[in-house]
């Protein structure tokens, strides 16, 4: 008989991409993938109309994710080389990790040759008392959820 565990509770995310940034964050979406359905017709041996459905083409979500704004410019430089045309040292592969309250990984989604498809800095108002984040979306060609 399987041991029950408790629903995790989304916290905190961290985003690895080797040498190349580490970030955590507090909002993170667009972790899976859908597949296209293509429609086929068919008669069968009695003259019955059928519809058929089997899976296309897998598309991948863009994940997105925000944070608080800090200091660090890492991902704006990241940004920098798809701005600059440099897609090769762009995309990379990175992880994206669920943290437990204590700081402990329970959760993992690896994602192949991402990029930075939009960045974007802190909504600024004078009056309020909120958190400023800053966000970002990236784009990838797969994404795997893998045992922590």
């Amino acid at each position: 008989m399987a041991e029950y565990q408790d629903p995790l509770q989304s916290f905190r995310f961290r985003l690895d991409l080797g040498e190349k940034a580490v970030g955590f964050f507090t909002e993170c979406s667009g972790l899976g993938s859908e597949s296209e359905v293509v429609e086929h017709k068919y008669v069968d041996d009695k003259g019955n109309e059928h519809v058929g459905k089997t899976p296309g083409r897998l598309k991948w979500q863009e994940i997105s994710l925000k944070r608080p704004i800090t200091s660090a410019v890492d991902l704006w430089d990241w940004q920098k080389e798809v701005d600059e045309g440099q897609l090769s040292g762009a995309r990379i592969n990175g992880s994206i990790i669920m943290l437990s309250m204590m700081g402990d990984p329970v959760a993992q989604w690896d994602f192949d040759r991402g990029w930075i498809k939009k960045i974007e800095g802190p909504q600024m108002k004078s009056d309020s008392n909120e958190v400023t984040k800053e966000g970002i979306t990236i784009v990838h060609e797969g994404l795997w959820r893998v045992p922590v």
